[in-house]
């Protein structure tokens, strides 16, 4: 059965949800009708049933989705996705799902975690309030939605309108003390649905944390109302993990702007990737070797070797191509044993030279084009060689902003995570 079941009320919203788990290398699968529930639940890890609801009057939208909250089955995790501006019915949504829990574990300690914040796309909150790009709701054109006019600002008070739940709310600056001040608040909290402030991806962090601690320490059960990050967020936190593991992908990476160096800090932050070091003074191919079969061992399933900057030449000293030359050679030593050894599903190589000395020594013929993931950044696959199929991603070392490595190796793994889905 799916650990993760995300009910969501239009098909947009539930499939870009679904993709923030499959980003984390879970199976996500989006579906528009329960019925199809049991067809896929026991071949993915996050199932999204969409019941397109967002418009309906209240009590069609709570049977709808009541419904879909019946089929969860054995899910550790339930997630009520709302709009990120919180438009439609998210308060009776809310309802069915927790009517459903409370009737399938009467016993059960249920609360609601509601943090509709989305930082990437601009929503946050504070003091309660919900923000597009820092202007409350009632003062962006939602206000004027021709089907679901927000008439609220304050989360509480659009949910207030509809639940019959009890609700509180977190403040940011508790959030900002960490997850044991957040969950010594949700202790002392009586309300069924705390609604907390966030403004940026660790504060969502944070309230997953503290809230996984109480579901061991405390025994409850989180539901999850959000739009679609601190879901996934509290999955993480909560333990659950792909049932088959996730491809491993390889990054060989040879510019050393502080551009690239950005980049490579969001793919260890998002995605967890471990990086190998190579000294550009002493290149050393067995020691960057023993580092990245190191992090393989520990599970690491995105890790890739990186160029430190190299130290100070003299004043008016020209670059020294011999020493250019034996890093690239490292480089593509450091990925045809790692091809060998590792068998990553997927490889990435940034910056031309680097990609063209991977790709010759990995034996390839050439690279069969796929996709452009971003502009001037590539994917696809090598041809020819003993590696002919590999899937590979190429992108210039001073291409893309802060996220750009990130998407390419987000792309390698789900590529390599996809599975076909007999009927």
């Amino acid at each position: 059965m799916a650990q993760v079941l995300v009910i969501g009320d239009d098909l947009t919203g539930s499939n870009a949800t679904g993709a923030l788990y499959a980003r984390r290398g879970l199976r996500a699968v989006t579906v528009s009708d329960p019925a199809q529930v049991a067809r896929y639940a026991h071949r993915v890890d996050v199932l999204v049933v969409n019941t397109a609801s967002r418009h309906w009057p209240a009590a069609r939208a709570y049977a709808a989705v009541r419904a879909a909250a019946d089929t969860a089955g054995d899910a550790p995790l339930i997630v009520k996705r709302v709009d990120t501006t919180l438009r439609g019915n998210p308060g009776s949504e809310l309802d069915a799902v927790a009517d459903a829990l409370a009737a399938r574990a009467p016993t059960a300690r249920i609360r609601t975690l509601a943090v509709p914040a989305f930082p990437d796309a601009g929503r946050t909150t504070v003091g309660g309030l919900h923000l597009v790009d820092g202007v409350p709701l009632t003062r962006t054109a939602v206000a004027r939605d021709p089907f679901d006019p927000v008439r609220h600002s304050r989360v509480a008070a659009v949910l207030g309108a509809q639940t019959r739940r009890t609700l509180g709310e977190l403040p940011l600056d508790v959030v900002e003390q960490g997850p044991d001040a957040v969950a010594a608040a949700l202790r002392a909290s009586r309300a069924e649905v705390v609604v907390c402030d966030a403004t940026e991806n660790a504060h969502l962090r944070t309230v997953a944390r503290a809230a996984a601690t109480l579901a061991v320490e405390d025994g409850i059960r989180w539901l999850a109302l959000d739009s679609g990050p601190f879901g996934a967020a509290l999955a993480a936190e909560l333990g659950i993990r792909p049932a088959v593991a996730p491809v491993r992908v390889l990054a060989v990476v040879g510019s050393v702007t502080d551009r690239t160096r950005d980049q490579l800090a969001r793919t260890e932050a998002a995605l967890g990737a471990r990086w190998a070091d190579l000294d550009p003074d002493r290149p050393d191919a067995d020691r960057v070797l023993d580092a990245l079969r190191a992090a393989a061992a520990e599970g690491a399933t995105v890790l890739g070797v990186r160029v430190l900057p190299a130290g100070p030449r003299a004043a008016g000293a020209a670059p020294d191509p011999a020493a250019a030359a034996g890093i690239l050679r490292c480089l593509a030593e450091v990925a045809r044993r790692a091809v060998d050894e590792l068998s990553p599903g997927g490889l990435y190589a940034s910056g031309g030279d680097v990609a063209a000395a991977v790709t010759a020594a990995l034996g390839a013929d050439g690279f069969a084009i796929d996709s452009e993931v971003l502009p001037l950044a590539i994917a696809g696959r090598l041809v020819g060689g003993a590696h002919d199929g590999l899937l590979f991603a190429t992108k210039g070392g001073l291409i893309g902003g802060p996220d750009a490595a990130r998407d390419c190796l987000e792309h390698l793994r789900a590529a390599g995570n996809r599975t076909a889905l007999t009927p």
